[in-house]
């Protein structure tokens, strides 16, 4: 008789993502759910133990939760936040609504260099509390592990401060939270006449941050307004070179060729992807550049073009899913960003599924770990209050997770 902590029984649908896992999938890769139905799932020690139709595993098990008309699946993976900041911009709403575009409100003031006075004006204590309260939300919401990039803060000082708050909130709370530095976030005003000297300051900066472990990943925000192309590739090469791994926000609201120089460096992942042109899919395809799209950017800012991800799935391209949660697109919830990719992005919803979960954890590297239910691996776990998985995106605009086992902990709902 093997013994459990935790067994999930009589599942509708158990979603496990199981198969060739060691890359992200593709193509018609992304809409195989590895579906078992009246699927059981069994955990101890935090891990996966054993998944399957056969409950005869044996019944020493702590806790059981019976999963009678429900979907379990992996926790949701959303890697594309910025998590980290203070203050909100509720105010800006009603600009857009009058016709003002994303770079008119930030010339008056507003966007990205409003959050930047904010959040330096933080105390540490203000913004994990701020960042705790959201990570809360995620977690009630099914998301089980989320990137963090810094960027609010486009100084020496502040950006140090972001990273230091993700690192002790990964400790603190049962999310596991994955760092990125995003000092190339945006010029800030002081530094608009010597644009070289931000440049090589934030470049300067990785190695310190990469000897005290406060980032895995950079990322560059690489379009109108922000970098060009060149500084782009400044930064990202001195974080190549001291050993992070390689993002860029790019195509978002112009092409400067910044998914072109995702595929060149061999990046982990390129993200928005708005205005990506056919040749530049082909090399990001050809390349492994993981597309994290972001649905409820282009919805935020009223835009009428999405990221065509039928075009990347079809040019046999990774494809990944994630909030772009921050004070100008402030969701939490995986399952709202999931209905928007079906029905703005003509996703199908198993590939939403696949893009929300095992490729969404390609993204961060994380997928050895989590972004299926395996056995062996770390047992992040929801069950949804539905009976199949094509009610995620269909039924939207409410919280249908109704329990979250992290890391093989209830941490939310249960019996």
């Amino acid at each position: 008789m093997t013994a459990a902590d935790i067994l999930l029984k009589n599942a509708s649908q158990l979603i496990t993502l199981t198969g060739d896992n060691t890359a992200p999938r593709t193509g018609e890769g992304m809409k195989d759910l590895g579906i078992i139905q009246n699927g059981n799932v069994w955990i101890a020690g935090g891990k996966i133990v054993a998944v399957g139709a056969d409950d005869g595993l044996g019944h020493d098990v702590k806790t059981v939760i019976d999963c009678t008309g429900k979907v379990v699946m992996p926790g949701f993976v959303d890697p594309h936040t910025h998590l980290v900041f203070a203050g909100s911009r509720e105010n800006e709403l009603g600009m857009k609504l009058k016709g003002h575009s994303y770079m008119e409100i930030q010339a008056a003031g507003g966007g990205i260099f409003s959050t930047v006075r904010k959040t330096r004006e933080a105390a540490n204590e203000v913004l994990t509390a701020q960042a705790m309260k959201r990570l809360d939300t995620m977690l009630l919401h099914g998301t089980t592990t989320v990137e963090a990039k810094s960027g609010y803060g486009l100084d020496a000082a502040t950006e140090i401060r972001m990273l230091q708050v993700a690192k002790m909130l990964n400790h603190q709370h049962p999310m596991d939270i994955v760092s990125t530095f995003m000092g190339a976030h945006a010029v800030p005003v002081e530094f608009h006449s010597k644009r070289d000297e931000f440049i090589t300051g934030m470049a300067n900066l990785i190695p310190e941050i990469k000897q005290k472990g406060l980032a895995e990943f950079c990322d560059v925000f690489c379009d109108g307004g922000a970098m060009s192309l060149s500084e782009a590739e400044t930064v990202l090469g001195a974080a190549k070179a001291a050993g992070l791994g390689l993002k860029i926000h790019a195509d978002e609201i112009e092409n400067l060729g910044g998914s072109s120089l995702a595929a060149r460096m061999m990046a982990v992942s390129a993200e928005h992807l708005l205005k990506s042109t056919d040749m530049d899919i082909r090399a990001m395809s050809e390349s492994g550049v993981i597309g994290v799209l972001l649905p409820g950017t282009p919805y935020s800012l009223m835009m009428k073009e999405y990221a065509d991800a039928r075009k990347m799935i079809g040019a046999g391209m990774p494809v990944a899913l994630a909030t772009d949660l921050n004070p100008n697109c402030w969701t939490e919830s995986m399952q709202w960003v999931i209905s928007a990719a079906c029905y703005q992005m003509k996703m199908l919803p198993a590939e939403a599924i696949v893009a929300s979960t095992i490729n969404a954890a390609h993204a961060v590297n994380r997928a050895g770990t989590v972004g299926s239910l395996e056995v062996g691996k770390q047992a992040d776990v929801i069950v949804l209050d539905v009976p199949s998985y094509e009610h995620v995106p269909y039924h939207f605009g409410v919280n249908l997770v109704g329990t979250v086992i992290k890391k093989g902990e209830l941490a939310a709902g249960g019996e």
